[in-house]
């Protein structure tokens, strides 16, 4: 047998329950008495108004700072610079993807540890020992693979409920294409997110997203429509951000990952959210793979009945070109992206192929 190092990776903790804001400080003060809380806008008042006075009854320190919307190398080096200023000794991300990517990033070069508090369950950023690099004009510029996993990541279902259910929606798409990913990338014995081997383990959680997403999350995003927390609400953040983060790390990525960072530079499509975009990569993904009709269907199924976006056109494309498209297609199958962990040799125009055809596939299913 080949002398393969492979992984199992995951965050330290993950911490699921409610109110754990206004509880911030009992699970920072394990790792620091000065936290910098790297904050979204939306949610930067509630923050300081319901955490700060955790640290200041314990007497510890905190310092919050809005993040600037993208996760780029110049916003990281901004952190980076206010937190030698502030002498803090442990990082928290509160908010989207980005934000916690940005959290991740900041503490990885600053050498401290990284608290993550998800404020919507679009993305499995939070659990992943890997933060997603964007250009100022938002395409996709690289992976930063970090050597751990977040120390904590906090998971409140109240709040987690509560953001738009789009966003919800947007998480399941994500999680939704980690067991297909992980199959192929199995397959080929191609490199997981820790740059090692995929593992049985990873493939095997891969697969129990999958069947949580199929069981639970129609009925969860209807009690997210409403604001409201349930069983199937928590099995389903419980997917989409651990079981889809642990599943992806240390299963691997494969071409639906590829297509959607070629697809961050299609201009009219910039507003969709990353798990809507890995969405339409996975459909393309299975057309690659000459997916068996009973599967592509049932993942057509799941992604109608959560509203999620089906066609290029529901993503915001208003006129196909198709220089752009092949573009999408060149891009997807870079070297350092993850195409090549596909079980079979793909090439730029198969790619583009998929996507033209997954696209016409699924208008037939509007």
């Amino acid at each position: 047998m080949a002398d393969f190092v492979r992984s199992v990776t995951s965050p330290r903790k993950f911490i699921t329950g409610q109110h754990l804001l206004s509880k911030l400080n009992d699970y920072t003060r394990g790792y620091g008495d000065h936290a910098y809380i790297i904050c979204d806008e939306f949610i930067l008042e509630r923050a300081q108004t319901e955490a700060e006075p955790t640290f200041t009854a314990a007497n510890h320190k905190a310092h919050f700072e809005k993040f600037e919307y993208e996760c780029t190398k110049e916003e990281v080096m901004r952190h980076r610079e206010l937190v030698q200023q502030s002498g803090a000794n442990v990082i928290v991300g509160i908010g989207g993807g980005k934000t916690l990517d940005t959290a991740k990033a900041t503490a990885y070069y600053e050498q401290l540890p990284v608290v993550i508090f998800p404020t919507i369950a679009s993305t499995d950023a939070p659990c992943t020992a890997l933060a997603v690099i964007y250009k100022k004009d938002g395409s996709f510029d690289e992976y930063l693979f970090l050597p751990n996993n977040p120390d904590t990541v906090l998971a409140d279902m109240g709040i987690l409920a509560g953001a738009p259910v789009r966003f919800f929606a947007a998480g399941v798409g994500d999680a939704l294409a980690t067991y297909f990913e992980a199959r192929a990338c199995y397959a080929s014995n191609g490199d997981n997110l820790a740059l090692m081997k995929p593992t049985a383990t990873g493939l095997g959680l891969a697969k129990l997203c999958y069947e949580m997403l199929l069981d639970n999350a129609v009925s969860a995003t209807k009690a997210v429509e409403q604001k409201v927390v349930t069983k199937a609400v928590e099995n389903t953040i419980e997917a989409t951000i651990y079981l889809s983060g642990v599943g992806a790390e240390s299963g691997g990525l494969a071409a639906a990952h590829a297509i959607h960072n070629g697809m961050t530079a299609v201009p009219s499509i910039h507003r969709a959210q990353h798990g809507e975009k890995v969405t339409f990569g996975l459909l393309a993904q299975l057309v690659l793979e000459n997916s068996p009709k009973e599967e592509f269907e049932t993942v057509v199924n799941l992604i109608k009945a959560v509203g999620l976006p089906l066609t290029l056109e529901d993503l915001g494309m208003t006129e196909f070109v198709e220089a752009e498209w092949r573009q999408v297609a060149e891009s997807a199958c870079a070297p350092d992206d993850t195409m090549g962990h596909m079980p079979f040799p793909v090439t730029a125009d198969d790619v583009y192929n998929a996507i033209v055809a997954a696209n016409a596939i699924a208008h037939t299913y509007k």
